[in-house]
């Protein structure tokens, strides 16, 4: 079975990280969307919120798993069996943050392969660090964000 994690923070989920998990879907048995907790981020919205969100969007979809986890990556790809790390990319800076990254995992673990998708070139101006910003000072974010998630979303 192949299995591919998909780790972020998701703070928010947007349309661009649903179009990432739908590309997935079309290379891998499943895809675990793992939503990591980073000491050095802090996020808009709770650990609980965003897994709800995620979950409600894949509701009626089987082969997406959404967790938590923390710490290594690549730790956490052996926890969940995942021989595949998904990453989208938007931009050249994506691919060079990600390439390093890819990296260091291929050191640590050999057996993890890193995959790229490109995003569709509508979600590429668009990143979490911008919705979080619409958010708080009151601009229309709905658009870049799946129903599930602008249902409720309530800043911490």
């Amino acid at each position: 079975m192949r299995i591919a994690l998909f780790p972020g923070t998701f703070d928010p989920f947007t349309n661009g990280h649903l179009d990432i998990v739908e590309k997935g879907l079309g290379l891998f048995d499943e895809v675990v969307v793992a939503v990591g907790e980073n000491a050095s981020k802090k996020t808009m919205f709770d650990l609980e919120t965003r897994m709800k969100w995620i979950s409600k969007c894949f509701e009626n979809e089987p082969r997406v798993k959404v967790t938590q986890y923390s710490g290594l990556t690549i730790q956490f790809c052996n926890e969940v069996n995942a021989t595949f790390i998904l990453r989208g990319l938007r931009t050249i800076g994506d691919f060079e943050y990600e390439k390093q990254i890819a990296m260091v995992n291929a050191d640590l673990d050999p057996s993890v392969q890193s995959v790229f998708v490109l995003s569709e070139q509508k979600y590429t101006a668009v990143s979490s660090t911008v919705i979080r910003d619409l958010i708080l000072h009151g601009g229309n974010y709905a658009p870049y964000l799946p129903k599930a998630v602008t249902i409720d979303v309530k800043p911490v």
